[in-house]
């Protein structure tokens, strides 16, 4: 009936998208340049740079300071959720193994990991808010718009807002992206032109997210001693 429809009308779109995607390159590229191949390489690399230093250095950093653990213990225990993470691009999948790992391996309480961990695969993204910035910064270059300091401090506080609610399955960042570009009066089809690379930045971001809900459950089990178990 109507959902074997929709499940056909869904595998014909995966399908295609690759030859999308490759198509809305070109027309991209044929547009403004080859500089735009180089630029995205450029991009590409400053996102990842981003992502490690939040995950390798900040995060740690929180996780000892403020959570009164060992940064090689908690990704030692945090290991098994961020490869799951990583390869499944969906912190939403990711879900079942990260209440485990925090559970049974990094010892949280029950209580805490349970009510931290499941608001923060709706709402605490880091990497989706770093992702969708640089993203934005990036296509305004390309197009030669320069913003001023009030508008990237809008850019901030709508990435920030907007990492908020992004759906935590492969690509949830993407629509945020291109309203955040319509505020810019920039054509959300530009987004087209991260299309390429971002199947592999959205492994690395929700990575990141997956690890900050993590870390914050950490922090939280830290400072909240009377929800541990009696």
């Amino acid at each position: 009936g109507l959902l074997e429809l929709l499940m056909k009308l869904m595998e014909v779109v995966i399908q295609l998208t690759p030859y999308a995607v490759t198509a809305l390159m070109f027309t991209m590229i044929a547009r403004y340049g080859l500089g735009v191949l180089e630029g995205l390489g450029k991009y590409a690399g400053c996102v990842i740079g981003a992502i490690a230093v939040h995950m390798f250095v900040v995060l740690p950093l929180w996780v000892r300071f403020m959570g009164g653990m060992s940064p090689l213990v908690f990704f030692k225990g945090s290991e098994e959720a961020i490869i799951t993470a990583f390869s499944t691009s969906s912190s939403t999948a990711t879900l079942p193994t990260t209440l485990k790992v925090a559970e049974e391996n990094l010892k949280l309480p029950s209580k805490v990991a349970r009510f931290v961990i499941t608001i923060g695969a709706s709402v605490n993204h880091h990497g989706s808010a770093l992702f969708e910035g640089l993203t934005v910064l990036f296509i305004a270059q390309c197009f030669g718009l320069d913003l001023g300091l009030g508008q990237q401090l809008a850019v901030i506080g709508l990435c920030i807002v907007g990492a908020m609610g992004v759906a935590g399955v492969p690509a949830g960042s993407l629509p945020v992206i291109a309203v955040i570009l319509g505020y810019l009066n920039l054509p959300p089809e530009a987004i087209g032109i991260i299309l390429g690379v971002d199947r592999f930045l959205d492994m690395c971001r929700t990575a990141l997210n997956v690890t900050g809900d993590l870390a914050t459950a950490v922090v939280v089990a830290k400072r909240s001693p009377e929800l541990a178990p009696a």
